[in-house]
């Protein structure tokens, strides 16, 4: 599988107001619980979605598939993407006579890719509902990532900052961060950003935030971590490239969205705080 092509997720997540009510309950399960689900006999599946087999068969069509077969082929060979370590993403010949000009078209190309097609099926609803919890005063918005995209938790921290109050980077140990759990209140946000390999520990932390009534906002890529199960919001962007690593280009980008959108909706209050914070500044 192309990883360029929509995960089966993505597509759902686009086309939900397109589904009948009987679709809309499959589509709900299949993402609630994704993709574990979709991986069950068609029987359990529909069992789970309290609709008829014929209703799954139907669902699975109308998604483009020929088969259920085929649509669990499909669920397969992304369960097998979320798990590539960068051992198994390297796909270079080094010391090939130009190789490096060649990795750096393909690179740019992917980079484009994913930049074109996160924000070409970024659902604005989505959208204007995380900046709309994250410009509410009255919440706190706690952020925190995994080992390579805790810096992406921390960048959207400290510019959120600038604009409002109540903003609290989460660091340190994770038996620390389950004790600062505690703290967070009912309606507070928690933004996490988890791509794959998904980290046991900010999953772990996240379920249990969400279990005390926090909207969980999640960042995620294109197969979604399993916080998405109970996650209030997701925004996905695509990661991979020509590369042992996956890009944070486009998770960037989306923070960088955000932010725009943040700063444009507090701006009466935004530009009162950010002039003070300037006159804090060292002179010279």
């Amino acid at each position: 599988m192309a990883e360029a092509v929509l995960t089966i997720a993505e597509q759902v997540r686009e086309r939900l107001h397109e589904f009948t009510a009987t679709e809309r309950k499959a589509a709900h399960v299949l993402l609630a619980t994704y993709p574990l689900a979709g991986l069950e006999p068609v029987a359990e599946f529909a069992g789970r979605a309290g609709v008829s087999a014929p209703s799954i068969l139907r669902f699975v069509a109308r998604l483009g598939f020929q088969s259920y077969p085929d649509f669990q082929k499909r669920l397969r060979e992304e369960l097998e993407a979320q798990l590539k370590s960068p051992l198994m993403k390297a796909s270079f010949e080094p010391g090939t006579a130009g190789a490096e000009s060649r990795l750096f078209d393909r690179f740019r190309a992917a980079v484009q890719n994913n930049l074109s097609e996160t924000f070409a099926h970024l659902p604005p609803g989505e959208f204007d509902a995380v900046t709309e919890l994250m410009s509410d005063p009255k919440r706190r918005i706690y952020l925190i990532g995994g080992r390579f995209t805790d810096p992406l938790a921390r960048y959207l921290a400290s510019h959120l900052r600038i604009v409002r109050t109540r903003v609290i980077h989460l660091s340190g140990q994770i038996e620390n961060l389950r004790d600062q759990v505690l703290d967070m209140r009912k309606n507070d946000v928690l933004v996490v950003f988890d791509m794959r390999r998904y980290q046991a520990d900010i999953v772990s932390l996240a379920k249990l935030a969400a279990s005390r009534g926090v909207r969980i906002v999640l960042i995620t890529d294109q197969w979604l971590s399993p916080i998405s199960r109970v996650a209030a919001h997701i925004l996905s962007a695509h990661i991979s490239v020509p590369s042992n690593w996956d890009s944070n280009v486009a998770p960037l980008a989306l923070v960088e969205a955000l932010l725009a959108a943040v700063t444009e909706r507090l701006w009466p209050s935004a530009k009162t705080r950010i002039a003070e914070i300037e006159k804090l500044r060292p002179e010279g």
